[in-house]
């Protein structure tokens, strides 16, 4: 009787789910869409994660204790790390994320994953003791999540477009600080979304008036035809946790009463 060996150590042998080489050819792309967008849905479902906070800002602004390091542009923005991580953790003790298990969570502080502001958010809700989450990207140099996110709620992706997609899904608010182009994608493509109406409208606010005064001119945008009057009221430039928290609670963001999961009323 022969031997099956060859047969069992065939690649067409594995089973689909653990075959490498049929995930990854380029006709299983829309499956593993599908894998990317349902893995960090379930996860999120399973904690109770109803709504989001979202933070956006540079992976290079140092947190103060390492900010004698940086470069000197750097450094004079190292402070906007402090108001990053006071934020989150204003936000995650007041709009819901503080839940206990078994009910829903709003409000969770969501980033994506990585060092800077990103960090500064996610180490502030740690400090509140309630859950963030961390939606980090796969880059040629690699990203390491940063350390304060909620292991269980801690992702990478590959897209680009389901990591934005999570992102926006869940988000009641955005926070944007000073960052560089990665920043200004994720911004404008909220902003574009609530522009269409493609997206319900949420609060917006971009932290540092100086910083975003100097680098983007909004009323020559609305000046030139390019953005209308309107336009300009989707977000609102703020200096303090406290000015934006107050914004987003004057327009729309609650701080919810935690709900059970069996779908009790508000």
């Amino acid at each position: 009787m022969p031997n099956p060996s060859a047969q069992i150590t065939s690649p067409s042998y594995r089973l689909a789910t653990e075959d490498p080489d049929l995930l990854l050819r380029d006709e299983m792309r829309p499956q593993r869409f599908a894998l990317e967008f349902a893995k960090a849905d379930y996860a999120l479902r399973d904690w109770g994660v109803r709504s989001t906070v979202v933070v956006f800002g540079s992976a290079r602004i140092p947190a103060p204790e390492h900010a004698a390091a940086a470069p000197p542009a750097l450094r004079a923005l190292a402070p906007w790390y402090q108001t990053a991580r006071d934020f989150a953790h204003l936000v995650s003790q007041r709009g819901g994320a503080l839940a206990p298990e078994g009910r829903h969570r709003d409000n969770v502080i969501a980033t994506g994953g990585g060092p800077g502001i990103m960090e500064a958010a996610n180490r502030g809700a740690a400090e509140a003791g309630a859950p963030s989450i961390g939606f980090n990207i796969t880059l040629p140099h690699e990203q390491e999540p940063n350390p304060w996110s909620t292991p269980a709620l801690t992702f990478r992706f590959h897209y680009f477009a389901l990591r934005k997609m999570h992102l926006a899904m869940r988000a009641n608010a955005l926070a944007v600080f000073p960052g560089g182009f990665g920043t200004f994608d994720e911004m404008f493509e909220i902003l574009t979304l609530l522009q269409t109406g493609k997206a319900p409208p949420v609060a917006v606010v971009l932290f540092g008036r100086d910083y975003w005064n100097e680098v983007i001119n909004f009323a020559a945008l609305a000046r030139h035809g390019m953005i209308t009057e309107a336009d300009l009221a989707l977000f609102r430039l703020v200096d303090t946790p406290e000015e934006a928290w107050s914004w987003f609670t004057t327009h729309g963001l609650k701080a919810h009463c935690p709900d059970p999961l069996d779908g009790g009323e508000d």
